[in-house]
């Protein structure tokens, strides 16, 4: 493990509520650095264990006042927000694109030394697909903005209150004799481990060739979605049949059944997401950060305990 630098006085974790901060917060605890959460004004802070001294900053991502009173003192931001959880809504990408554009203004203006972005596997300006683009977008603006900068294209982060696993097993639970996927399910996608993720956040820190790249990182198994499905169902001990759909007849059963049901646990997101291959080099991790990822099937007991 290399030695992590503690030349920064102040670290802002962007999306305050969300699972990575939650574990980049403990792995920053556990190493004594200081850092702040940025909270938007509408997300819930109820979270937090009664007791916790935690520096938090809340603002919109929108207001300029708020986040350069968030960002005062802060050299290192590590953007791990997105709106990609929420789904196909119409002009969710064109407020990703915005409010990265606004973030990093204001840090280039407050004199942020360092931006960590979390991509996707895929994004790219030109992009047919609608969150892709403007993670591609997104990208451009942090590799022009003259902040020294680490972009991870990531595959799919698992772990515990993720919205990729969690979600899948609570479809598996609500239809567990048939589960239909997009296409045959052939698709390749490259889940990765929360904590290996955040590892490699925290060891860029001291990683020099990290710095002003865009890198491609995933776990050590490239597995077709039809893979994926099969390997939570067993985690959750299930055994639904598994049939190849429509793309295009899905995607419309599933904003009817959003319309339908409250927190259904599919969106249109995903839909996009399988539409190409979702992959970076097997020997990704290893290679830039020295970390041997966990497979996709050895960490996923927190499915057992999680019946919603």
């Amino acid at each position: 493990m290399p030695s992590i630098c503690y030349n920064f006085d102040m670290i802002l974790l962007t999306a305050g509520t969300g699972f990575i901060s939650g574990v980049m917060r403990k792995q920053l605890e556990k190493l004594g650095m200081s850092y702040r959460l940025l909270v938007s004004t509408f997300q819930n802070i109820n979270y937090l264990t009664e007791g916790m001294s935690i520096n938090i900053a809340v603002s919109s991502p929108d207001d300029e006042r708020g986040l350069r009173a968030a960002l005062k003192d802060i050299e290192v931001i590590y953007h791990l927000a997105g709106v990609e959880r929420i789904g196909g809504e119409e002009g969710l990408q064109e407020k990703e694109v915005k409010e990265i554009d606004i973030l990093v203004k204001v840090s280039k203006d407050m004199g942020v030394k360092r931006f960590f972005y979390l991509s996707h596997l895929g994004a790219d300006r030109a992009s047919a697909f609608g969150m892709m683009k403007a993670k591609g977008i997104a990208e451009n603006i942090i590799i022009n903005s003259g902040i020294d900068y680490t972009i991870l294209r990531t595959g799919l982060v698992y772990g515990p209150g993720d919205e990729f696993t969690q979600n899948l097993a609570k479809l598996i639970r609500m239809s567990p004799l048939l589960i239909l996927v997009p296409g045959e399910g052939k698709m390749l996608v490259q889940p990765i481990w929360v904590n290996d993720l955040v590892t490699s956040l925290l060891w860029s820190l001291d990683l020099q060739e990290s710095k002003n790249r865009v890198i491609e990182v995933g776990g050590p198994e490239q597995l077709s979605f039809y893979e994926v499905v099969e390997t939570v169902a067993r985690a959750i001990h299930k055994k639904p049949k598994i049939l190849p759909s429509n793309m295009i007849y899905l995607g419309i059963l599933t904003q009817f059944l959003q319309g339908m049901k409250k927190n259904f646990p599919i969106n249109t997101f995903w839909f996009d997401y399988l539409a190409e291959n979702r992959v970076a080099d097997l020997d990704s991790m290893p290679r830039h950060f020295g970390i041997n990822p966990a497979r996709f099937g050895q960490n996923l007991n927190y499915l057992k305990k999680d019946k919603t």
